[in-house]
């Protein structure tokens, strides 16, 4: 019987033994690991840290030299002194591949295009194609950017036919519908004049709005459009935070090759800043009315 119990005791003296290492062995374990997330983060946030600073220095140094750069470009134009076009045509390729998101080029374009076009240098009608062929770049690399956000459609005008038509009547196109965020609209183009000097369309856009009632909300818009015009500069504003522009994409005797794009508003050059009562209603859920621009 004192053996039994002898046994049963050293049983109970060894499991509370076992217990006590086995809780020393779970601590240090507990400890061990602790330890090494620790330092695993801390080495992470250490690798973050470090990421930032070099990619804050890079940006700093960028934008540097990007500011740089156009002030000295943007000189050039300003200066009085008597460039030669070539010089100019260069310049504004400049300005446009590097900063075509922050600045409407549009007027410089024109400006350049037309003292090409005036000039007594043989090269004029390479220096005009330079300027077409920079512009057209530009304005397809943006419709690449806002088509990966938004959604387009192309259509095809026949010049023959609006050179043929009533002034002021022109020719209408096949309307479209194109969704965005959720917000469904039908686009509706009219193409009522041509500048073949300038190789510009005049367009009538109906956006037509389907409301919760069955109806529809339209906005109008009337604006001229042509080679140098580019989507995320030259666009026109639909409420709540959404645009549309049009593009021309090819442009020769007897047809005008374009495209309607529809993007969310985040998506607009830096100059096309919403504005501040369009944000306050976003935020507080307001109802809002389309209007054009």
């Amino acid at each position: 019987m004192e053996d039994k119990e002898s046994k049963s005791w050293n049983f109970i003296d060894l499991l509370k033994a076992s217990g006590g290492l086995l809780t020393a062995i779970a601590i240090a374990l507990v400890g061990y690991y602790t330890n090494n997330s620790l330092e695993r983060m801390k080495a992470n946030e250490t690798r973050s840290q470090l990421y930032a600073e070099l990619m804050s220095k890079r940006e700093e140094a960028e934008s540097a030299l990007r500011k740089d750069m156009f002030v000295s470009i943007l000189q050039s134009f300003l200066d009085k002194g008597a460039d030669s076009i070539e010089k100019k045509v260069l310049n504004l390729e400049l300005l446009a591949y590097n900063f075509h998101e922050a600045l409407n080029l549009k007027p410089l374009f024109l400006h350049v295009a037309k003292q090409a076009n005036a000039s007594t240098d043989p090269n004029k009608q390479d220096y005009r194609e330079r300027l077409e062929r920079v512009a057209h770049d530009v304005a397809m690399k943006q419709v690449m950017v806002l088509g990966g956000a938004g959604s387009s459609f192309d259509r095809v005008v026949d010049l023959e036919s609006l050179r043929a038509s009533d002034k002021g009547v022109g020719v209408a196109l096949d309307e479209g519908t194109l969704e965005v965020n959720g917000i469904k609209r039908t686009f509706r183009i009219r193409i009522t004049e041509e500048d073949p000097a300038t190789r510009e369309m005049k367009a009538l856009l109906t956006v037509a709005t389907p409301t919760k009632d069955g109806k529809e909300e339209t906005n109008v818009s009337e604006f001229w459009v042509g080679s140098f015009d580019f989507p995320m500069i030259d666009n026109v504003r639909l409420l709540p935070g959404q645009r549309c522009a049009i593009v021309i994409n090819r442009y020769d005797q007897k047809s005008a090759y374009i495209t309607l794009i529809y993007f969310p508003g985040s998506y607009a050059g830096l100059k096309e800043k919403p504005y501040f009562d369009e944000v306050m209603r976003q935020l507080l859920g307001s109802p809002q009315k389309s209007v054009g621009f």
